[in-house]
């Protein structure tokens, strides 16, 4: 990298500076003058810095400008592809270009996102595909694999995120041949990668940064170059990734796409092993009987409490044997092909993983590679299954990355803290000795926005509570003109909600489009409601954050419950009965801050522009009525506070008569 062309990070956001003479409407903001400041210390003096930043303060640009001029690689993870995308195609050539920095920059994704060209010669000449539509899809693949530069799955954006037939043309780590493979010259990941390591800044995401962190622990070769600086933004997903990349876990997806695979590998290049076909057929049986003994278990679940039914026991005693035999068989045929000795490899493999979940007889399996004990859980949905063990605490790990790494880190978000304390996210990465700090957004809360708990409301575990929620709702809806999000903590929810307002629609024949997670994908859904300007649209989970909608499109947020974690989640009580046996108070050290940074970010729906305006509606009465509530509301953004629907709707009357007024004088 050159040498910075701007060492006073001030002149670049000042307002006749580089960044105001490239970038109309640029305006010079104190906090991210103050922010870039930060970063760029602790990039000199190689620190590990948390950084929050209320919306608006203009972070990406705040960490950008200091990590471009600093000197060194940089390595830049997101949490979204969206932002990821964002980063690369414009907020990083913008800010490169205003500075001219001759700096090369390369956006590297996950192996999933490329068009592996090994498979798709696989698939080519594959009978059974998911759906014929499928078949097609194959078609406009295979023309657009001749053409690509870069395979990214993205640019065919006529093929649905969840087509079937995406997993037969992208490869995994586990399926990969490597440089054995016939295409690797010219393999799309592999280039991908050389971009990577001869960028001076690449953009990757969370999923990537941690499935290289994995490969570094194991000993294989680094899918990301060494670099100087690290910045992890959206870094407040990072305990809940960590969680998932720092466990182990075996699932029926993974298992029926071992199965298929295999089948594909022995009709193209071994059809005499009709032995295996047949064990293949038993391990597809046996995926499918697991599930059968789990019987109606509902999503997450001990392994305590799985176990504790013989049927289960007895079907996965079942499942590891078979897969067992399969790895067998496969590895006395492994040399026979290339795909064939990735089949053995990846079934040893599975069933190694399979066999330690199995064999352990309480809920805790032993790590000794770390501080923390692996936590044993399943997930079961309607149709398929996955075994859990997950650590109980990813700190030790991820301090071990920090401490043992001579470069800087900075990991900011907008939500963090909680009321303006970052303990709680200190302690989940293990990071109590980094610097912290914190800008206010410079919105002006006071005047653009509403903070409603309406009165009367049951509690939310009651069974009236998603139809009162409803009814309070309705008022606001009419008074804001539709132009809402109803955001909700379960799916039951949403669509009993769903159901109610269809009917209350038709009723009082309000036109405004209603749309509901699940209907279409969460991209499509944003975009008819950016189009459509005054929707109602309810999410759940997805939908309580990396949703930006600024303008007058979303003038309203409904929240129907405060965002505590199910207490049953085995994972979250284990980590509670941890803290309790360990002197702590499980409810205000971690579901409590866990909950307030769960609200901030739905929350952060409203207000993204200094000229929006809206009403955030929250109906749970516990915010006000508990003890507890005043620290919850206290970290959100200062708005107004009420409890009366009138000045809600006098608000709303307001800003209709302002904008009548803009309009007419325009």
């Amino acid at each position: 990298m050159t040498t910075p062309l701007f060492s006073d990070i001030a002149a670049v956001f000042a307002e006749e500076g580089p960044l105001a003479q490239y970038l109309p409407g640029f305006r010079a903001r104190s906090g991210q003058q103050a922010m870039a400041h930060t970063i760029a210390e602790a990039i000199r003096e190689r620190r590990c810095l948390i950084a929050e930043a209320g919306t608006g303060t203009g972070k990406t640009f705040a960490y950008l400008v200091p990590a471009l001029t600093g000197g060194g690689k940089v390595i830049i993870s997101t949490g979204t592809k969206t932002l990821q995308d964002q980063l690369f195609e414009r907020d990083l050539p913008l800010v490169r270009d205003a500075l001219k920095l001759p700096l090369s920059v390369a956006l590297l994704k996950g192996r999933g996102n490329y068009l592996c060209l090994h498979r798709i010669a696989q698939a080519q000449h594959e009978d059974l595909f998911p759906s014929k539509r499928d078949a097609q899809y194959l078609k406009t693949i295979v023309s657009f694999s001749h053409t690509s530069e870069r395979g990214d799955r993205s640019e065919l954006a006529n093929i649905p995120d969840h087509a079937g037939i995406w997993p037969m043309v992208t490869s995994t780590r586990d399926n990969c041949l490597g440089s054995h493979c016939a295409h690797f010259d010219d393999c799309f990941v592999t280039k991908a990668r050389k971009e990577a390591l001869d960028a001076d800044v690449v953009v990757i995401n969370h999923h990537l940064f941690f499935a290289d962190a994995l490969l570094r622990e194991e000993g294989l070769s680094e899918l990301l170059p060494a670099c100087n600086t690290v910045i992890l933004d959206e870094a407040h997903q990072l305990p809940d990734i960590a969680t998932v990349f720092f466990g182990k876990r075996i699932g029926s997806m993974q298992l029926m796409e071992l199965a298929r695979d295999t089948e594909i590998a022995v009709r193209t290049g071994a059809n005499d092993l009709t032995d295996l076909l047949t064990r293949i057929d038993r391990l597809t049986l046996a995926i499918r009987q697991l599930r059968l003994a789990a019987g109606e278990f509902p999503g997450k679940v001990a392994a305590s409490q799985l176990m504790s039914r013989s049927a289960f026991a007895e079907a996965l005693q079942t499942l590891a044997k078979t897969l067992d035999e399969m790895a067998s068989d496969l590895g006395t045929v492994a040399e026979r092909s290339e795909d064939l000795g990735v089949m053995a490899a990846r079934a040893q493999a599975l069933s190694c993983d399979l066999q330690q979940w199995c064999e352990v007889s309480d809920d805790a399996i032993e790590n000794p590679e770390t501080e923390t004990p692996l936590i044993r859980w399943a997930d079961l949905s309607p149709h398929g299954w996955q075994l859990h063990a997950s650590p109980l605490s990813v700190a030790p790990i991820f301090r071990s990355f920090i401490e043992n790494s001579a470069r800087s880190w900075i990991l900011t978000s907008a939500t963090l803290s909680v009321a303006g304390q970052f303990g709680h996210y200190q302690r989940e990465l293990g990071l109590e000795n980094a610097q912290t700090a914190r800008w206010d957004s410079p919105f002006d809360y006071e005047q653009q926005a509403v903070l409603y708990v309406p009165t009367g409301l049951p509690l939310p575990n009651s069974r009236e509570h998603t139809d009162a929620v409803i009814d309070a709702a309705l008022p606001v809806l009419e008074a804001s003109r539709g132009r809402a999000f109803l955001l909700f903590t379960t799916h039951r929810a949403l669509q009993h909600a769903h159901q109610r307002l269809q009917t209350v629609f038709a009723e009082r024949g309000w036109d405004w489009p209603l749309l509901a997670q699940g209907e279409a994908s969460r991209s499509e859904l944003l975009e008819r409601f950016r189009m459509e300007k005054n929707a109602v649209l309810l999410g759940a989970a997805s939908f309580w954050e990396g949703v930006d909608v600024a303008g007058d499109a979303l003038s309203l947020v409904v929240i129907d419950k405060l965002p505590f974690a199910p207490p049953d989640d085995p994972l979250l009580a284990a980590r509670l009965e941890h803290l309790k046996k360990n002197g702590g108070e499980p409810f205000y050290d971690w579901q409590l801050p866990q909950a307030a940074i769960n609200l901030k970010q739905g929350a952060g729906r409203l207000i993204r522009t200094e000229t929006d305006y809206g009403v955030l509606m929250i109906t749970d009465p516990r915010l006000v009525e508990k003890p507890y509530g005043k620290r919850l509301w206290r970290s959100l953004p200062p708005m107004r506070r009420t409890r009366e629907l009138k000045d809600v709707v006098a608000f709303f009357e307001g800003r209709n008569q302002k904008n009548n007024l803009t309009a007419k004088n325009a």
